[in-house]
């Protein structure tokens, strides 16, 4: 159990972090979109279920029984706050890559709102299952059986939620042309989701064997990944952007980022812009919002890719 504490301490702290810093390079480039704003839900969200946690297993002895009670409602109900919340910051990051007014941006807010309806129906499910048998309630360490009904529920929603995060990025740069190497980077950062499901299925083992207070710490460590998975867009264009800095003039080399500023207007933010010799970027803009006819020239979101040796390389990202 002390090992589990621990984990899920580390792992609410480097989440609590990553999102702050992403929070910070948005903010300071005035960047700031619905995406930002789940990411800092599921945040506040995750903080307090951490404080949650601790309460509800360490010296859970000194308060009333209701208090218990109400510990163990608010872990249930944080810990699907903090998964739901991240994958909807996910699914806003595409959106806000898509053109608007497209088939394809439609369904992705239609997704999202699908998101909202499923987190809303597990949120139910917990009050149902656990007020029918309220026997629960009087043990001294009260916890609910949750069940095989909730773990079914968790498994599919689960699965469904990060395959369409998956596999929405692959629509989306389907027709750009990119490198290989440069298409294998920019979907890793999104399918990381998948690591989210498979924390996940461990949460959804813990349940069906009655794990106790280990199906406790499951759901912190679950919560925590997703959140961290959420910022990695961000981190991980960050990152690049620092190495295309450090890299010598006399070394090109691609480099990725999420928001750099356009260079000029295009028409249609899937197609190859070829602006100079030494330079062939190739840009997904950020259109959540726009102007009639014409595109963001400002404050847009994209996936950049260019070269070292462009003598006026935008200084900025996400």
């Amino acid at each position: 159990l002390t090992l589990f504490l621990v984990v899920g301490i580390v792992l609410t702290i480097a989440a609590v972090i990553v999102t702050s810093f992403r929070l910070y390079i948005r903010a300071r480039h005035k960047r700031l979109w619905i995406d930002d704003a789940w990411a800092a839900v599921g945040m506040i969200f995750n903080f307090m279920l951490l404080v949650a946690d601790c309460m509800y297993l360490q010296d859970y002895e000194r308060y009333p029984q209701g208090v218990r009670v109400a510990l163990y409602y608010m872990i249930a109900q944080f810990f699907y706050a903090v998964v739901w919340s991240s994958r909807l910051s996910i699914l806003f990051t595409i959106v806000r890559l898509t053109v608007p007014g497209t088939t394809f941006r439609r369904v992705l807010i239609s997704t999202a709102i699908i998101f909202g309806i499923v987190w809303a129906l597990l949120f139910s499910q917990v009050w149902w299952v656990c007020e029918s048998e309220p026997s629960w309630k009087i043990q001294p360490h009260p916890q609910c059986d949750l069940g095989r009904g909730i773990a079914i529920a968790q498994i599919i929603t689960d699965v469904l939620g990060d395959f369409v995060l998956i596999l929405a990025p692959f629509s989306l740069l389907y027709k750009v042309r990119l490198s290989t190497g440069q298409k294998v980077r920019v979907l890793a950062v999104f399918s990381a989701s998948a690591i989210t499901t498979i924390v996940s299925l461990a949460h959804a083992y813990y349940i069906f064997s009655g794990g106790g207070t280990k199906e406790v710490m499951a759901a912190i460590v679950e919560a925590s990944m997703s959140l961290i998975v959420a910022n990695l867009s961000v981190v991980v264009a960050f990152i690049f952007h620092l190495k295309a800095e450090e890299d010598s003039p006399s070394t090109p080399t691609p480099i990725i980022t999420f928001g750099s500023q356009p260079r000029k207007r295009v028409r249609d933010p899937l197609d190859t812009n070829f602006t100079s010799v030494g330079s062939t970027p190739i840009v997904l803009e950020d259109l959540s919002e726009s102007r009639p006819r014409s595109l963001k020239t400002g404050d847009d979101d994209e996936i950049s890719f260019s070269n070292n040796r462009e003598a006026k390389q935008p200084n900025e990202w996400c």
